[in-house]
């Protein structure tokens, strides 16, 4: 029997692995940081032999609500991810789980690889001629972070950002990100074709690639939770959001929808800017027109649980879509989709799925729609 995690993402360290029904594992914390909770890995054993995967010290984990009702993701082939029985003790949670194949990954959710990141942004710069790939700078280790500009600007035209993956773990942010830009993208769509008659998307699909190769939950390569930068961010500590922000500011920006995953709550739903000095009767009827379009247009999306509303005044300005839209005076959301499953249409088999998050992205845009004419 064999575990491993020296791959792309890769995230576990084995306490006991001596015996298929005790394996003994813990999470690594973010480098420099006290966050853990992502998990990923390959368990090499017998097929056909019950497996009892204990992952401990999970109550002092980032998020141990998180661990609540929530189902672990396996794949034999890395492109199914499927949920496995899974219980969760105060502490340990258990996986049991009876392989088909000799090989099998694990992992908090579907895993969004760097090579596939490269991948997309290849593919779009080649799809559509509106589409170019640009540089805005390095990460602290070196990686590209990469803008995606679709469309042409023109006088009168709106400026519209979307990033993803601030918190690295959070990879269904990027499955949403390929779900938009593959509608944004087919030079046959109504709604693509109607958007870029009057806009102009700034996406950023990942914007912490040190921390999504590295295996972390939540932080860049030297530890830093860059949605707690956009007050003040630096190139020593957090440049992903630095040159973002430095390319906002030739831009401008007119709506922000910074992407995300909640380890909590299972549910998809937005948190806007109701606590931003500058919050009006505008903004208030901007954000209830997205929420009303993306009600109407999925059963995927609700605005009955979320988090609480800052009071007005009391925004905290470090955060992404609180920080731009306070600059900029924009609408800006930040839009959350579960690790879990979605209570209000759940499926036993795959839970809150990459095919799910892929099918968000493509009707976020009819919402930015609604939207687009008032902004």
């Amino acid at each position: 029997m064999r575990i491993s995690c020296n791959f792309d993402s890769g995230n576990i360290e084995v306490v006991k692995a001596s015996a298929p029904d005790d394996i003994q594992l813990t999470i690594r914390k973010d480098n420099q940081s006290e966050f853990y909770q992502w998990f990923h890995f390959r368990l090499e054993s017998q097929p056909l032999v019950n497996h009892k995967l204990k992952i401990m010290d999970l109550a002092k984990s980032a998020y141990p609500e998180g661990w609540k009702g929530y189902q672990a993701v396996a794949s034999y082939d890395r492109n199914e991810w499927f949920r496995v029985d899974t219980e969760f003790d105060g502490d340990t949670l258990t996986i049991d789980f009876t392989p088909e194949f000799g090989t099998v990954y694990f992992a908090y959710f579907a895993p969004y690889s760097y090579e596939r990141h490269l991948d997309l942004l290849a593919w779009a710069q080649t799809v559509n001629d509106d589409c170019r790939l640009s540089h805005l700078g390095e990460t602290l280790d070196g990686r590209d972070i990469s803008l995606l500009t679709i469309g042409e600007p023109d006088e009168g035209k709106k400026a519209i950002w979307v990033t993803a993956r601030q918190h690295p773990g959070e990879t269904m942010a990027e499955w949403l990100i390929e779900g938009l830009l593959e509608r944004l993208l087919d030079v046959d769509d109504g709604v693509s074709r109607t958007l870029l008659d009057e806009a102009v998307f700034y996406v950023v699909p990942n914007m912490n690639p040190d921390g999504s190769v590295r295996g972390h939950l939540r932080t860049n390569a030297k530890g830093v939770n860059l949605n707690r930068e956009w007050a003040e961010p630096s190139r020593e500590n957090s440049p992903e959001v630095y040159y973002v922000m430095q390319k906002m500011a030739e831009t401008g920006v007119d709506m922000f929808l910074d992407v995300h995953g909640d380890e909590a709550l299972p549910y998809n739903f937005v948190a806007g800017s109701e606590g931003l000095p500058g919050y009006n009767d505008k903004l208030a009827g901007l954000e209830q027109r997205f929420k009303d379009a993306l009600i109407a247009t999925t059963p995927e999306f609700q605005d009955t649980y979320g988090y609480p509303k800052d009071k007005p005044g009391d925004a905290n300005l470090t955060v992404g879509s609180n920080g731009v839209g306070h600059k900029f005076g924009c609408l800006a959301y930040t839009l959350e989709m579960p690790f879990k499953d979605n209570n209000d249409l759940p499926d036993v088999v795959y839970g809150w799925s990459p095919e799910r998050s892929r099918k968000l992205g493509e009707d976020v845009l009819v919402a930015i729609r609604a939207v687009l004419p008032q902004l």
